[in-house]
């Protein structure tokens, strides 16, 4: 549900700034848009490139996936730089866990770059329910419906005890019976 909302940061921003939990999905969903990646935690390279010029973990085609860019700090200022040169939306996808030291010092990235917050997923995403029901269809003036719920109770109360996380790549559904 979130590729919409990645489409369109892209084409306001030079970059955006995917940040949410551990294993919500930022990677995954970045790297369907992404033309060239770079694993900042595991390639080798980005400390020498780093040491060099930092501009160089940037070159690539575009949009170019920075994961884990929170690790080299730097990279912020670099693509902040890199978006005013090119002049261009769309350059840039970073994506991370956890932000940089907060006594790391960088431009606030105003003008340059998009945040998307990604959560974990929804009922309709785990295919635990549908998007019969939309809370943005809602707000924007659509009368209700009633939704068919393809959960029973305890199957509701599992999906409320472990959110819409998933484990070694499958949903989580085998939890103890919650109900009665």
């Amino acid at each position: 549900m979130v590729d919409e909302e990645l489409d369109a940061a892209l084409s306001r921003a030079g970059a955006v700034l995917i940040e949410g939990p551990k294993a919500c999905g930022k990677t995954a969903t970045a790297k369907r848009r992404a033309n060239s990646v770079v694993h900042i935690d595991a390639d080798p390279a980005v400390s020498a490139q780093m040491a060099v010029d930092p501009s160089l973990v940037l070159e690539g085609e575009v949009p170019r996936l920075l994961d884990e860019w929170q690790l080299q700090p730097r990279l912020w200022d670099a693509v902040r730089r890199e978006v005013d040169e090119r002049s261009r939306r769309g350059q840039f996808i970073l994506t991370g866990s956890t932000a940089p030291a907060s006594d790391a010092r960088r431009h606030s990235g105003a003008g340059r770059f998009a945040r998307l917050r990604m959560r974990t997923m929804t009922l309709a995403e785990s295919a635990d329910g549908d998007a019969a029901v939309s809370l943005r269809r809602l707000l924007s003036g659509e009368a209700p419906r009633q939704g068919a719920a393809p959960l029973d109770f305890d199957g509701l109360l599992t999906r409320m005890a472990v959110g819409g996380w998933r484990v070694d790549g499958v949903n989580v559904v085998a939890l103890p019976s919650l109900g009665k």
